[in-house]
């Protein structure tokens, strides 16, 4: 049986303490919003509205391009400004939808398609599509893909990614703790879809208030369990976590479905609930504002397309200047240089730190003390996959399997001598995506 853990991994400096004890705040947007068409891995969303267009909160503005895809909603009503590229926290420029806000915030009127109690699997797939649910986690895989596998018999356990392993976040563990009943429901969703699965809600045992809570209101449900894991990095990530929970294995060529699992987010699972009892479509999420150069860091509720300057002014500002700013956490976030940009469905954090430590330091030799091997949690040689790249062995790189690496930075995070050894394996790594698209 599956010990709560993997090999490998690492303890950083969590920053937890800055936001997670106070409570979820619901902001409004005050400047235009602005939404991405591509918010999702698959084919961008095609517009259904055109400029001069009056649109309401909850109404439809784009429509899924794709199997692989998902629809945009408004999240204000006022009127369609543009339909124009925008850059993203990514820094890349996408085609996305301007609605200037009327700040009237007036709705459609939201209902499930059926009632709950007479929808079959398929129901509740087609309701979670169409409300353009996908995994909030950072990766925005569409969810209804995810619930429609081969062969869904085969699937044993549809596990709830609780464990935050991030530095710094908080927004899963707030809503933990405020909405744990949201939660709970959306993973029964997902249960109930699959004929043989049952449901774990994987905690780091950081979390004990988190726990104590979600084993009271579980302790009466056959199929839905609490799994305590060990506080560790990158216990989220979805391999490391269907191993610890599981003991099952899987590599970068298989789906989770192929070892018999289904992983959500938390907000991903409360979007489900709402997509499916409600019929809402995702138009919110928590975004953790923090760091250390933030006056009030905390965990806001944030209508998606609201400019992330708009949530640091409500946090207070900065109480000194950034040295950094992270979208996303310090280990698999990356850095911006532009607080106007939206938030989308996988925006999970602005971090803000007075210390840039990365840059501080100058590489120097490796000094072949195998900490890197150590610590990777998929059990690679980074330091041997570095060096490939570095001098462009392409299919070195490849035999050492390279591809299998997680972009997780644990090995970066301990190397003495300060090598980029992530930011050098990630970028071959997308050298290699790209030549097999092409």
């Amino acid at each position: 049986m599956a010990r709560g853990t993997f090999s490998g991994g690492i303890h950083p400096y969590e920053g937890k303490e800055l936001s997670k004890d106070k409570p979820i705040k619901a902001v409004l947007p005050k400047g235009d919003l602005v939404y991405p068409l591509s918010q999702h891995i698959g084919a961008p969303a095609k517009p259904i509205v055109a400029v001069g267009d009056h649109v309401l909160t909850g109404q439809m503005i784009a429509e899924a391009g794709g199997f692989v895809s998902a629809p945009v909603y408004s999240t204000v009503s006022g009127t369609v400004k543009s339909i124009e590229p925008r850059r993203l926290a990514t820094g890349a420029m996408c085609q996305s939808i301007i609605v200037e806000n009327d700040e009237k915030y007036e709705e459609v009127e939201f209902k499930p398609a059926k009632p709950y109690e007479e929808m079959t699997p398929q129901d509740k797939i087609d309701a979670v599509r169409l409300a353009g649910v996908v995994g909030m986690g950072g990766a925005g895989f569409p969810t209804a893909v995810k619930f429609a596998p081969k062969e869904p018999d085969k699937i044993d356990y549809v596990i709830a990614n609780c464990s935050e392993c991030e530095p710094y976040l908080t927004s899963d563990y707030r809503r933990m703790i405020e909405e744990p009943q949201l939660l709970i429901d959306g993973l029964k969703i997902a249960v109930s879809i699959f004929p043989n699965a049952r449901g774990i809600l994987a905690v780091e045992d950081n979390k004990p208030d988190a726990i104590a809570k979600l084993r009271e209101l579980t302790k009466d449900e056959e199929k839905i369990s609490v799994k305590v894991v060990k506080t560790k990095y990158p216990e989220g990530a979805e391999r490391m976590l269907i191993y610890a929970v599981t003991g099952r294995e899987i590599n970068s060529s298989m789906l989770p479905a192929d070892a018999g699992c289904i992983v959500d987010n938390v907000d991903t699972l409360c979007a489900v609930s709402r997509a499916v009892k409600e019929g809402r479509p995702l138009m919110e999420r928590i975004v953790t504002i923090t760091g250390d150069a933030v006056a009030d860091p905390r965990n806001y509720k944030v209508r998606i397309g609201t400019n992330y300057r708009e949530l640091l002014e409500d946090a207070g500002g900065f109480v000194k200047e950034p040295a950094k700013i992270i979208s996303g956490g310090p280990m698999m976030g990356f850095a911006i240089f532009d607080l106007d940009v939206p938030t989308t469905k996988t925006a999970s954090a602005l971090t803000c730190l007075t210390k840039d430590e990365v840059a501080a330091l100058e590489p120097s030799a490796c000094i072949n003390c195998a900490r890197c091997v150590e610590v990777c949690p998929e059990r690679l040689i980074p330091k041997n996959l570095a060096d490939a790249v570095e001098h462009n062995d392409e299919k070195s790189f490849l035999s050492m399997y390279g591809m299998e690496c997680c972009e997780c930075g644990c090995c970066s995070f301990i190397c003495p001598a300060r090598r980029q050894l992530t930011q050098l394996i990630k970028g071959m790594r997308k050298i290699q995506l790209a030549n097999r698209k092409k």
